[in-house]
């Protein structure tokens, strides 16, 4: 009966959300954005209305949960896509990161008749089932950010390598602290995909008889919430006084472990590094609380993907394997033989060149 409650709540914010658009291929223009949420907290909605060229397309970009900066950043990206591509691109998301909520929001969004999905997953096997359905429907289906398990998705976006991100974070946080001490991993959600993979090269990279002097002593999580994630920095703290760094890989989780350190006074005791936007992450940068991080840039990854989505959706492409299509400013891209598109690699702020970038 609960279950049966949520879908209803979430059919009711969505549906009047799309209906003046979802099964039309002709361009029309819409409010401006707005933000709102729904009585039960589950999905809010961001739109844009479409520009006047172009296939008039509704498409939708589903972040893991609202109210997350690296998400809005993307659907910043995404919303530039749309106007170039004379398309509509509504934002909307679980209030929390959490599968359930978004596979009810996403059976909402196919019952809508849209025509493409680009989703970052709360869960990369539970996602699908779902995916699948869209697909079935002619749907196109690409994720980005974390991963729908191949078979519930055409494309993929990966915004790096894997392998690359897990091991620079090694190598950075061993530059830190001189190579030696203990360091602990902050992570998201225990079930994201993105996180889990970067969490085993990194243990891979630690087994190294290079990183000898790192000691990994715990993995914590912080569900990319704000207050969990303080808390659990906090906790890292009492529980390890001689901790000497923690790696974030959640822009979420080392903005507030970073304000963690701060508010203990051990800046210069222990390290926060991860992945962040230089927006969030100036102020530590400057202070030495965060010295060094890395991360792309997720206004390109939103852009990207929705570049991508509509080459599918537009018939350019089937976005099989050897696919090339090109995405505007970023140029060309080619589908590889896994099914994933490289956005590029990461780049490394500290104090020499954060001022440099705006996201």
């Amino acid at each position: 009966m609960y279950k049966k409650t949520i879908a209803l709540l979430l059919l009711s914010l969505v549906l009047p959300l799309l209906a003046a658009c979802g099964g039309t291929d002709t361009p029309t223009a819409g409010p401006a954005p707005t933000n709102t949420a729904g009585a039960a907290g589950a999905a809010a909605t961001s739109t844009t209305g479409a520009a006047t060229t172009g296939s008039g397309a509704t498409y939708v970009l589903v972040p893991k949960n609202l109210g997350n900066p690296y998400f809005d950043t993307a659907n910043k990206g995404a919303q530039a896509a749309a106007k170039e591509l004379g398309v509509q691109v509504t934002y909307t998301g679980p209030a929390t990161a959490d599968a359930t909520q978004q596979i009810q929001l996403i059976n909402a969004l196919i019952a809508q008749h849209v025509k493409g999905l680009a989703i970052s997953a709360d869960d990369s096997d539970a996602l699908v089932g779902v995916g699948k359905t869209a697909m079935g429907q002619n749907i196109p289906v690409v994720s980005w950010d974390s991963a729908v398990a191949a078979g519930g998705r055409n494309v993929h976006i990966n915004q790096a390598k894997s392998e690359d991100i897990g091991r620079s974070e090694i190598t950075l946080v061993s530059k830190l602290i001189g190579g030696k001490g203990k360091i602990a991993i902050l992570s998201a959600t225990s079930t994201a995909p993105n996180q889990n993979e970067w969490i085993g090269f990194m243990k891979d990279e630690l087994s190294k008889p290079a990183n000898s002097g790192l000691q990994l002593v715990a993995t914590v999580y912080g569900d990319d919430q704000d207050e969990k994630s303080y808390t659990q920095a906090q906790a890292l703290m009492q529980s390890y006084p001689d901790l000497k760094a923690i790696i974030a890989p959640t822009t979420v989780g080392i903005a507030a472990a970073a304000r963690a350190v701060t508010d203990a006074k051990k800046i210069g005791q222990v390290m926060v590094t991860g992945l962040g936007t230089p927006n969030t992450m100036r102020a530590y940068v400057k202070s030495g609380a965060a010295p060094a991080f890395e991360l792309w840039n997720p206004s390109d990854l939103g852009y990207l993907a929705i570049y991508t989505l509509d080459a599918i959706a537009s018939g350019k492409i089937k976005g099989s394997p050897g696919d090339t299509f090109t995405a505007g400013k970023l140029g060309s891209y080619t589908i590889a033989a896994d099914g994933t598109v490289l956005l590029g690699i990461p780049t490394v702020f500290d104090a020499t060149n954060i001022d440099n970038f705006n996201f």
